[in-house]
This record gives C-alpha cells, structure tokens and sequence, in this order.
C-alpha cells in the first residue's frame, strides 16, 4: 500500500507541474531559481482590456542600470539572452539571466579612427533568417550583418550614391526585405551636420539581393519601425517634440507604401512629468502595440486605442519580446527592465 501510494503521489505532482508549464507562458509568477529583482514604476491602466495583456499583480523588474543610452533590445533565442545597444558607449552588451550584463560587441557602430562624439554606437538591432544579428550603426551610417566571425558585412551603406545619416531601427518582411529608418540622431550637429548627404530623413527597404529603396521622404524624425503580424500595416514612429505620433502604412503586395496616416497621436501625453517622445516600439502576435513614449510603454490596440502604460518614470527607447515569448525588456535611458506579459510577441 505505501509503495502504491508513492507512485501516486509522484503521479499527481508530474500531472501537476506539467499543468503548470502550460500555463506558464501568460504567468506573472516567477519561475524557480530565477534571481529577485528590484522593481520601479508601475502600470496605468486606461482599458480593462489590459488585463488580457498584463496581468493585475504584474512589476516592472529593474535587471540592471548605469548605461548612458540603453537602446535596441533583441533576444538571441539560439543561446537565450538578451542583447541590447548602449549607443553613445559604442557597445552592445549582452544580459543573460544569472550571468548579468557582459560587453558583447565593442565597437558597435563606429569603427573609425577619428574621435567623435554624438551617438555614434548601434541602435536598433535584429536577427536574421540564420539567428545572425543585424544592426543599424549610427557612426559608420549603414545596416549591417555580423559574422560567425565577428566581420561585419554592409547590408545597406548608400542610397543613389549618398550615404545615409544614420540607421535607427528595422524590421524585416517575410520575404525578406528589410526595412529601416534614417533619422539623423547618429550625425553629431543632426540636420545641420555637415556630413549630411541626404536632404531627407527617410524609411528605406533593401531586398535580399542588396536593392535599396526609398519608402518615405516626408518625415521629421523617423525613429520606431515594425510590421503587423499580417504585413499589411507598417508602423513608423515620429520622435518630433511638434508632433510626436506614431504612423501607419498600407503595404502593398510589391511592398510599397501608401495611404500614410496618423495611427496615434501622444501629443496630450506629453507633460512635464512623463519624459520622451514616440521612439521604439514592437507589436504582439495580437497586433497591440507596445511602444515607447511619453512616461514609459504605451500599450496600444490594433485600432489605435491606448490601453494604458508601463510607466518606467524615465524617457524610455525601446522593448522587445524574449524568454518564451512573453516576457517584455525595456530599455529605458540607464536602466535595462523586463516585464512577465500574458501575451507573446508576433514572431514567437
């Protein structure tokens, strides 16, 4: 009797922790052995359809600070971490649970000899088709791809012969054109700079086989980029103090642009107690956004509802999905954060 009543123990407890695996990937519960975590900010919830989102009882886990501009967050799902830029550094650091944060990449996005100031690092970065990383490099002001051996190669470098000002952040269609913007944050006077070859600040697709292509040719200062989950809308935030908004695009089947509007407007936001403007943002498998801007992540529905905010209490760059899916890392100015949500991010 006892040894059967073992085995049905040992039973119940395997039924119970399979159980709980499967419900894990919507849990605002830790998992065993993870590190605890100081916690900053809080959520604002506008619409009761963020609890769908983030759960009630949900923190905004502060993992590591005293960066000068963290930004770019990516999850490396091949060794599981996260990588994200610090752009005036010139770095990409790597963040790996347990381990902490570690140089990944020096130099990152300049790789001249002349000393120079501004933002001259990397900003946002990708994967591949391969898990490879592609970045936009602010310094040397072109997309590129990094090696197995640690070379980088050109992606995108010039557009009729003129260089750009300084790739900002990209995401790629299913076919495998990437699209990116062209701000002119990585050119030290900005619009003024001398070096500026472009008279516009632009969002640009380059095909696979190298083809570049301007998009748009109207925007102040084009920053954020994503696709929803179908490809038939692309995104495009705007870090413009006079019009800080956020766009959308309808992609044509040939992946051209058209019928640009404002998709949503974070001009009454904007206050003296919330710092930043529209700059990075990301979109669930759902089709919400989740995008940077005034006081933190604004939560915000496929029809251009605001469902509330993360509120980080510092001028916040960028997010992107990790760990299985569900889990939010937030780069916000000094300080890398992560968020347990109880959705995932449209390419998990």
């Amino acid at each position: 009797m006892k040894a059967i009543s073992f085995l049905v123990i040992v039973a119940a407890l395997l039924m119970g922790c399979k159980s709980g695996k499967n419900e894990a990937r919507g849990s605002a519960e830790r998992p065993q052995g993870k590190a605890s975590f100081a916690t900053l900010g809080s959520i604002e919830r506008r619409d009761k359809a963020l609890d769908d989102l983030i759960a009630p009882d949900a923190k905004i886990e502060k993992l590591a600070e005293g960066f000068d501009w963290s930004e770019g967050p990516v999850w490396m799902k091949k060794g599981g971490y996260l990588l994200f830029s610090d752009v005036p550094r010139n770095v990409v650091l790597k963040w790996k649970e347990g381990d902490g944060v570690t140089e990944f990449l020096k130099p990152s996005g300049y790789t001249g000899s002349k000393p120079r100031g501004g933002e001259p690092g990397s900003n946002g970065l990708t994967t591949d088709r391969d898990g490879l990383l592609i970045l936009c490099q602010h310094g040397d002001r072109r997309v590129v791809r990094l090696e197995k051996d640690g070379q980088f190669i050109p992606i995108a470098q010039f557009y009729q012969y003129q260089r750009f000002n300084s790739p900002n952040d990209l995401d790629f269609k299913s076919n495998g054109d990437l699209y990116f913007t062209d701000p002119p944050y990585g050119l030290e006077k900005l619009n003024d700079d001398p070096a500026k070859e472009l008279k516009w600040n632009g969002v640009y697709r380059v095909t696979p086989k190298g083809e570049v292509s301007l998009m748009i040719d109207n925007l102040t200062f084009p920053n954020g980029i994503a696709f929803a989950p179908d490809q038939k809308t692309l995104y495009v935030a705007i870090s413009d103090p006079k019009k800080p908004v956020i766009m959308a695009y309808d992609v044509r089947p040939d992946g051209t642009l058209v019928k640009g509007r404002v998709f949503f407007d974070a001009t009454s936001l904007a206050t003296p107690d919330r710092k930043g403007l529209p700059d990075g943002l990301k979109v669930d498998w759902k089709g919400n956004l989740f995008a940077t801007g005034p006081g933190g992540v604004l939560v915000i529905s496929p029809e251009g509802k605001l469902l509330g905010s993360i509120l980080t209490g510092e001028a916040t760059a960028n997010c992107n999905w990790g760990g299985d899916g569900s889990v939010l890392y937030i780069t916000a100015d000094m300080y890398l954060c992560r968020l347990q949500t109880k959705t995932r991010g449209k390419n998990f």
